[in-house]
């Protein structure tokens, strides 16, 4: 019901025939992130405090803003997460190409993550060779991060500077 009233989106799991045993369930998000605050009966300063929640907030946040930006791309993309079975790789968001290349997005409340937080998208590169087209980390700081040669780290911010 909620999906039909258009407060919560399920995004599919991602499958290839290059990877093995991955969660078949879909990844609930909120429309807006505006509605966990009364969902929750949290305020500001109680998502600032908890470090888990934020991280929820945040990537609820950028999925709101890619949903709307894919949706006026030409490049027919389709939104996917990403998570095996036994839980050792997972990807926040994958965005399928029509012509089947691959982006692998890791969203994260930190502003300057290390490399480890490129660890999943190096993992998802390396399964898919050629159909990865590139990876990013998406933090909350001001600066790019290079992590390799089609993996980078982004400010959430470019979402409203990039043309």
């Amino acid at each position: 019901m909620l999906e039909q009233v258009f407060v919560l989106d399920l995004v599919p799991a991602y499958s290839s025939n290059r990877l093995n045993r991955l969660v078949r369930l879909p990844k609930r998000y909120l429309i807006d992130p505006a509605l966990m605050r009364p969902l929750l009966g949290v305020d500001e300063r109680a998502v600032l405090r908890n470090g888990d929640l934020l991280g929820r907030v945040i990537d609820t946040f950028v999925m709101a803003q890619l949903r709307a930006e894919l949706a006026m791309s030409d490049l027919d993309p389709r939104l996917h997460h990403l998570r095996d079975a036994n839980g050792r790789h997972e990807v926040d968001l994958v965005i399928e190409l029509a012509d089947g290349r691959v982006i692998g997005i890791e969203i994260k409340a930190d502003a300057a993550p290390g490399r480890d937080a490129a660890r999943h998208l190096a993992w998802l590169e390396e399964a898919l060779g050629s159909r990865f087209a590139a990876g990013v980390v998406f933090h909350t700081g001001p600066r790019p991060i290079a992590y390799s040669t089609s993996i980078v780290g982004l400010p959430i911010s470019v979402l409203w500077s990039v043309g």
